[in-house]
């Protein structure tokens, strides 16, 4: 095999790699921005009210995740099609996932609107935040047929290479977000604006206020993003059955089905993580809530980039280009390691000032500080992982990252933070540090695993080579 250094990767790939990352970073950028303004305009009701938003945010996560997975399965198969020039069997795919997105819509709704009252209590929320919590949560998934038609849709658009619609109806949904939580959330108030003193009209809501301006946007951006669906000149199902094709959900659901395990396995994982973290009390709560929300902005390349690395890997291995598979690897692995270094750069200098965008609790600012800096140490590492896992997802290869996610996960993370709240009295740094024990060991086996090349559908192909 020929000597590889850093000067002879290939180059020519970044306009491409980019053209398809920067609209999803732009997308994630602005849902994080939105989702800082909402923890900051909660956090100003004060530390309960962040804990009672906070206290349910990993099951938010593993709903959204296990549609999430159901989206990555017509993903792979898309984009594989794509490659291949089946222009006919991508939008076949399409009606099914209309279909997925009804089954998924009608059975998420009952389910979280009927365990609502519970959800709280499981999560080990102070008695006094119960009620709030079980509100705020009803109210954030009645519209969950419009966040399941976001997500199943949205991974379609990206997986033909069209980025910019899902980010240009995210930008929507987040700036509809923030301009209702101004309204509802806090009470009629005088304003100065330009020596001018106006009054305000608002509902005075509260933390109620904020999930309904979260669900009217949800509802909006994803009744926008089915007609825009339904309109697209490659995804349109017009003309096609939504009647189940067997075909079609049996390969979709093939690769699906280890993603949706490990999406429902990974984040059970956080919610019982979350709920030792809760159990910890109030202070230790905000500042996981906080620390999470800061966190997410710095993982926005990351994501980014297994966007592009998931739908080209699809792409190059529809069209049989193992050249062009292996060469986008590289590059893609090389531009993640430095957009992670920067953003963790970034992530431990300036952790205590981002605290102090949401909260004003020294104790709370204090230890989420420092937990930031923990985290931001091991990101490089979490990077290279998420980015395997991307190729992975976008060539079907679902079944490792499955395993070795939920392995990972309960092994790592969720018995060594038990052990260290429950057996050794620990607090929320020891929680943090098991969480990136875990990254840690995601970042070895990936690696391991894709230096090994078995991975590979072409590998003994003449240009893999």
């Amino acid at each position: 095999m020929k000597k590889r250094s850093f000067l002879r990767l290939p180059w020519y790939l970044i306009p491409t790699i980019f053209a398809l990352a920067w609209p999803t970073m732009l997308e994630q950028l602005m849902q994080t921005a939105v989702q800082y303004i909402d923890v900051a305009m909660v956090g100003s009701l004060g530390t309960e009210a962040t804990a009672a938003v906070g206290s349910t945010t990993t099951v938010n996560w593993l709903i959204g995740s296990t549609v999430s997975a159901l989206g990555v399965g017509f993903l792979a198969f898309v984009s594989r099609a794509m490659g291949a020039g089946e222009k006919e069997t991508v939008k076949r795919i399409s009606s099914q996932a209309v279909l997925a997105v009804l089954v998924c819509g009608v059975l998420f709704t009952s389910l979280t609107l009927g365990l609502s009252p519970f959800i709280p209590a499981w999560m080990q929320v102070d008695a006094g935040l119960r009620p709030l919590a079980s509100r705020y949560f009803f109210v954030l998934y009645t519209p969950m047929l419009f966040r399941c038609a976001t997500i199943i849709f949205g991974t379609l658009f990206r997986a033909v290479g069209d980025t910019k619609t899902p980010m240009l109806v995210g930008i929507a949904v987040n700036l509809i977000n923030v301009v209702m939580n101004f309204f509802l959330i806090y009470p009629t108030r005088q304003a100065d604006i330009f020596s001018l003193n106006l009054t305000i009209p608002g509902a005075g809501l509260g933390v109620v206020g904020a999930a309904i301006a979260s669900a009217l946007s949800f509802a909006v951006g994803g009744l926008i993003l089915a007609i825009a669906f339904w309109r697209h000149s490659i995804l349109s199902p017009k003309g096609y059955s939504i009647r189940p094709d067997r075909e079609i959900l049996g390969r979709c659901l093939k690769v699906a089905a280890p993603n949706a395990l490990q999406g429902f396995g990974t984040s059970l994982g956080y919610v019982a993580f979350a709920a030792m973290v809760n159990s910890l009390g109030g202070v230790s709560t905000a500042a996981h809530t906080i620390a999470n929300t800061v966190e997410s902005a710095f993982y926005i390349p990351g994501y980014g980039m297994k966007t592009a690395a998931a739908t080209l890997a699809g792409n190059a291995y529809g069209a049989r280009d193992a050249k062009r598979l292996r060469e986008l690897s590289r590059m893609i692995l090389w531009i993640e390691v430095f957009l992670m270094v920067l953003s963790g750069g970034l992530l431990f200098l300036f952790a205590p000032s981002m605290m102090k965008l949401f909260s004003t609790d020294e104790q709370t600012i204090r230890l989420g500080a420092t937990v930031l800096r923990m985290v931001a140490l091991s990101e490089p590492f979490y990077g290279v992982s998420i980015i395997i896992e991307g190729i992975f997802q976008g060539l079907g290869r679902t079944g490792m990252p499955f395993v070795t996610n939920v392995i990972g996960m309960w092994g790592i993370r969720i018995v060594g933070t038990f052990i260290c709240i429950h057996g050794c009295s620990m607090g929320l740094v020891s929680a943090w540090a098991c969480m990136i024990l875990h990254n840690l060991m995601l970042f070895a086996v990936f690696s391991i695993y894709f230096a090994r090349g078995k991975w590979n559908p072409m590998r003994n192909e003449p240009r893999w080579n």
